[in-house]
């Protein structure tokens, strides 16, 4: 099945994480714990400070999965994508509220006879430090 896309293709996301961004992620998944949402608390860990939930950076990287599928049926993809999930998931540094991240999805393999992709992901802070790695895998069924 033609995947519309080649290994190396590349886009990538911006977005500030802001104080709002934690509270309204906290009240959609329930996790309301105190080191993303108790200053005081989050001052008395080793941290510092509170931090965005592992999982809202981890939503970046659907952004960029959506980016390069819209890629992908622009380029003439014949099938829809869908995500088969992450792989290797890794949080490498804490985010703090404020910080601007940008997730960078490069499609790595791709197989068109088993019509998936499997790529590389990752967040970086505004100051380039790697938060968050993980390898992502599509897959495209016929329509």
């Amino acid at each position: 099945m033609r995947l519309g896309l080649s290994s190396g293709d590349s886009v990538s996301f911006s977005k500030t994480i802001t104080e709002t961004d934690l509270a309204l992620f906290a009240g959609i998944t329930g996790d309301f714990d105190p080191i993303h949402m108790d200053e005081s608390y989050a001052r008395s860990t080793p941290l510092g400070r509170r931090i965005a939930h592992g999982a809202l950076v981890l939503g970046l990287c659907s952004t960029v999965a959506a980016m390069i599928a819209k890629r992908a049926r622009e380029g003439g993809a014949e099938g829809v994508a869908l995500s088969l999930g992450y792989d290797r998931v890794r949080f490498t540094a804490p985010v703090y509220p404020g910080e601007t991240l940008t997730a960078t999805y490069t499609v790595g393999t791709v197989d068109e006879a088993a019509a998936r992709t499997v790529s590389p992901v990752e967040v970086r802070k505004e100051d380039g430090t790697l938060a968050l790695a993980a390898t992502h895998v599509m897959k495209w069924v016929p329509r």
